[in-house]
């Protein structure tokens, strides 16, 4: 094995410990992003902009984003980058990996906390740690309106009473005057508590199902 391929090795190994995907999935993807990226070392949001299966889908925006946002890196930074390698790249893919049969279950409630971390930052657009009504109404506007079925001020007023119905459940005991600023992500957790995440969230626009695709490790 040469230098180069020896590197290689080590860089995907790393990656295989930091994102839970196996060896061979790691080479799926790379093989992937170097297509999408042109042969780059980078990829922009023009190159996921070009992406004829994300075209129809209405909340397109924030999946892009999603992939720059550096929040989805779990090492701290907030904010978010005009280009990503692949290291970065292979970290959000992650998000959608889905637990096998021997997943444990504290690997599984780690799993779901950064699916609903990273769901969450979809939301919280401007990294303040709480979804505001005005977040919440442009990505309901944006599932609604867009479909052509519903009015903009109908979809708006849909995302109000959608936001009060979070603040009563929330907040129980909120006072009648109390001014809801947002949705926490301590908040967030609760309002979902009951959803399966685990398998439901996943991800196919680069020929790649993020359900299907083998997850044992090498």
């Amino acid at each position: 094995m040469g230098a180069a391929q020896t590197r290689a090795a080590h860089s995907y190994q790393d990656l295989s410990h930091k994102t839970g995907f196996s060896l061979e999935q790691i080479h799926i993807l790379h093989k992937r992003f170097k297509k999408l990226s042109g042969e780059s070392e980078t990829i922009s949001r023009e190159n996921l902009n070009n992406i004829t299966a994300l075209a129809d889908n209405p909340i397109r925006k924030q999946i892009i984003e999603a992939f720059f946002d550096k929040r989805n890196q779990h090492n701290g930074e907030v904010g978010a980058y005009e280009e990503i390698g692949f290291d970065e790249f292979l970290m959000v893919m992650s998000h959608f990996r889905p637990p096998t049969l021997k997943t444990s279950v504290d690997e599984k409630t780690a799993m779901r906390k950064e699916k609903l971390r990273f769901l969450f930052n979809m939301h919280d657009t401007d990294s303040d740690g709480k979804i505001t009504l005005e977040e919440y109404r442009k990505v309901v506007e944006e599932l609604l309106s867009r479909s052509g079925a519903i009015g903009l001020e109908a979809a708006r007023a849909i995302a109000d009473a959608a936001m009060l119905e979070v603040a009563s459940t929330s907040m129980p005991d909120m006072p009648a005057d109390y001014f809801y600023e947002g949705i926490t992500f301590e908040h967030f957790e609760l309002i979902l508590n009951g959803l399966e995440m685990e398998s439901r969230m996943h991800i196919r626009f680069l020929d790649v199902d993020t359900v299907t695709m083998r997850c044992d490790r090498n």
